[in-house]
């Protein structure tokens, strides 16, 4: 009776979050089913890490910066080329040797690039030119999506030892939603995808799956403590949501703060890395309040607990 008194005295919460469970499903699928669809028919805009590319090293004849080689470069849709000033350098702004790796070019694309080179910044001596395979092979893709896999299953064994079965399985579903967001988003906008992309992927899934935990830990605590002898499933998960909401904010505004510089001061080469992060990070506090505990109340009315 005592427990039962405490429940009933908790107060009221004012938005109802899984009233509306259906709504921020719909708005998940909204971005996700015409992402799929993008996925199978546009593909995706692979780097030179996973199609290969070419190398050209060269010895201007003064000192050049990154921007003005870039700039050459963004005249022939290639400003995500890596470019990296080399030698013996005392100004690490500037530097006679550069080196450019790109995409595969043609020999029409490659001497058009050269040209321009020459051209808009200076004579130069050419030191190497090469072309090079993919960094990231076939076979690496699909040992990284197997470690994936392996390490949502581990999830979903220590997250049920932990809690239960349910929170597992709602806790890899958002996951799943969070990598799909950013895929999705990066198919729609053919933004480069190459290794900064994984790493960028593997860090959405360590912030995601640590802040739907903090709020499942909640959604425990408050079960035993209020709601061991029943009760409404949608009110639990509702106040459990809240009491860590300034928690959750809190972190993710940090990330994002962050992020944003990145994103605006880090330069071209880190700009499609970051805005991966970016995505991810809306995405995963977005699924972690809004879809996360949804997903679980699901389960446990589907499937509820058998009764001894």
């Amino acid at each position: 009776m005592a427990k039962m008194k405490v429940q009933q005295n908790l107060p009221k919460i004012r938005f109802d979050i899984l009233k509306r469970s259906k709504l921020w499903f719909a708005i998940s699928l909204l971005i996700i089913i015409p992402g799929i669809f993008c996925m199978f028919t546009k593909g995706f805009n692979f780097g030179i890490d996973f199609t290969g590319g070419t190398i050209i090293e060269m010895e201007f004849q003064q000192e050049v910066t990154l921007p003005q080689v870039r700039d050459v470069l963004r005249e022939y849709n290639l400003d995500n080329a890596t470019i990296q000033l080399s030698g013996d350098v005392s100004n690490v702004e500037a530097s006679k040797d550069v080196m450019i790796r790109t995409m595969d070019l043609e020999e029409n694309e490659r001497k058009a690039v050269m040209a321009s080179l020459k051209d808009e910044i200076g004579d130069y001596t050419v030191l190497r030119e090469e072309k090079v395979g993919a960094t990231i092979g076939g076979e690496l893709i699909t040992d990284a999506l197997m470690a994936t896999v392996i390490s949502w299953i581990l999830i979903i064994l220590y997250v049920s030892y932990r809690f239960e079965w349910r929170f597992g399985i709602a806790a890899i579903l958002t996951l799943i939603h969070d990598v799909l967001i950013v895929l999705s988003v990066f198919s729609f906008l053919q933004k480069q995808v190459d290794s900064s992309f994984v790493a960028a992927i593997l860090t959405i899934i360590g912030y995601s799956i640590n802040d739907t935990i903090v709020i499942f830990d909640r959604i425990r605590e408050n079960q035993r403590l209020h709601f061991k002898r029943g009760g409404d499933l949608n009110e639990l998960a509702n106040r459990s949501i809240y009491q860590t909401l300034t928690r959750s904010l809190y972190t993710v505004f940090t990330v994002l703060f962050t992020t944003f510089a990145l994103y605006f001061f880090g330069g071209d080469t880190t700009k499609d890395f970051s805005f991966a992060l970016l995505i991810g990070f809306f995405s995963g506090s977005y699924s972690s309040i809004f879809i996360a505990s949804p997903l679980w109340v699901v389960l446990k009315n589907r499937f509820p607990a058998k009764k001894i």
